[in-house]
Parts: structure tokens; sequence; C-alpha cells
């Protein structure tokens, strides 16, 4: 009768260690998504804070929720369904996606840089231009976004 006794105390022991290990790696997987998270976050506040320079004070935070919404809109609607449709059938194809956006990106920078070098118009705050500047604003903060 102790034979058995201290099998079942052997086998919880046996679970136990088995518990743990799962506890550490589910710790190491969650540590891995809250790089992954962060990443996201970092590219979100990258984009926002170039769209609310020279935007009155109170206009700040209903831009910013703006871009927001329509971020997670981009990502939760297109972003997410396309990328694990492509990795399942196209897989070949994320490659050539994926440089197609840098291009674009090298596009708007050297289009930054050249007007920076040759100069450019006078541009006028969102707050004298009016709501429609700030709906052209918001569309291109989401615009950028989605690329990244």
């Amino acid at each position: 009768m102790s034979a058995g006794l201290f099998g079942l105390f052997d086998d919880i022991a046996t679970l136990a260690r088995m518990a743990a290990a799962s506890v550490d790696d589910v710790g190491a997987a969650a540590g891995r998504a809250s790089a992954k998270a962060a990443g996201v976050v970092v590219d979100d506040t990258a984009v926002t804070p170039q769209y609310v320079a020279g935007v009155a004070a109170e206009r700040e935070l209903p831009i910013i929720r703006k871009i927001a919404i329509g971020s997670l809109r981009n990502k939760i609607l297109f972003i997410l369904p396309a990328a694990l449709l492509l990795s399942q059938f196209l897989p070949w194809l994320l490659a050539p996606i994926l440089m197609v956006g840098g291009t674009y990106l090298c596009y708007e920078g050297a289009e930054k840089v050249w007007e920076r070098l040759r100069g450019h118009d006078e541009q006028h705050l969102a707050v004298e231009q009016g709501p429609d500047a700030e709906g052209s604003m918001v569309s291109s903060a989401i615009r950028t976004d989605f690329i990244l």
C-alpha cells in the first residue's frame, strides 16, 4: 500500500515539474509577444507627433483619436486578414509586397529631402485652413501608418 502512495506522490511531483516548465514557457512567450506589441506601439507613436504640430491644442486629441481609430481599422480589416491569407496560400508574395511598401516610403522620404533642398511653398497651419486640412492630415497619417 505504501508503494502505491509513493507512486502517487511521484506522479504528482512529475506533474508539478511539467506545470512549472509550462509556466516558464508561457512567460517566455509573453515576453516575445510584448516585444512585438511594443514594436507596433512605437510604430504608431512615430507617426502621430508629426501630424499634430501646428494644430490648436483643443484639436490635438480628436486628431490623434481619428488616426488611432483609422490605424486599428486598417490593421484589423485589411492587414491581418491579408497577411494570414498570403502566408497560407502565397508566401512567396510577401517579400515583393514589403519591397513595394519600402519603395513607397523611400519615395516619400526623397520627396521631403527634395522639398528641403529646393525650397517649397509656405505651408499654412491646419488651424488656419480649417476642417478640410485636418481631414487631409488625418488621412495622410492613416495612409502612412498603413504602409508602415
